[in-house]
């Protein structure tokens, strides 16, 4: 065989390897690629779309913890407000407790004055009559006597 002859028997084979692979191998292989580059497309788009809404989701998240303190905040300043007006009202009831204390303490006092100057009125009186006895056994003149022990009970 001739040179030529092989080369032209190769140059057939070699066509004919590249149209069964162009028909048969080739496909598969570039469907292969075009699928593996749709999943690489699908990934990198998921991936975007989970970025964007991580982005948003911390957006909310920000704000609700804004909104969280804003309310914690008033929460506390309504507690605050509360604690001063019951600490008043303690105070107020306490105040007047303290009035109602005192004004008993007082009328108590009062009557206990009162008390210890009939007291006292009663053994000045008691005094009165024995001093009365005493003058009336040296002396027997009733009228001027009992006009003395008037005039000693209205001065006392």
């Amino acid at each position: 065989m001739s040179i030529n002859a092989t080369f032209f028997a190769q140059l057939a084979v070699f066509f004919l390897l590249v149209i069964f692979t162009m028909k048969f191998v080739w496909p598969p292989i570039a469907k292969a690629l075009d699928d593996r580059a749709q999943k690489i497309a699908d990934g990198l788009a998921a991936a975007d779309k989970a970025k964007s809404e991580l982005s948003s989701a911390n957006k909310r998240v920000e704000e609700e913890l804004a909104k969280s303190r804003t309310e914690t905040a008033g929460r506390l300043a309504d507690a605050e407000r509360r604690a001063l007006t019951i600490i008043e009202e303690a105070k107020a009831k306490a105040s007047e407790e303290a009035s109602k204390i005192v004004a008993a303490a007082k009328a108590e006092a009062d009557q206990q004055t009162i008390k210890a100057r009939e007291s006292l009125r009663e053994q000045v009186a008691a005094l009165a009559v024995k001093g009365a006895e005493q003058i009336l056994r040296k002396e027997v003149n009733a009228g001027v006597h009992a006009d003395l022990l008037n005039r000693l009970k209205t001065e006392l």
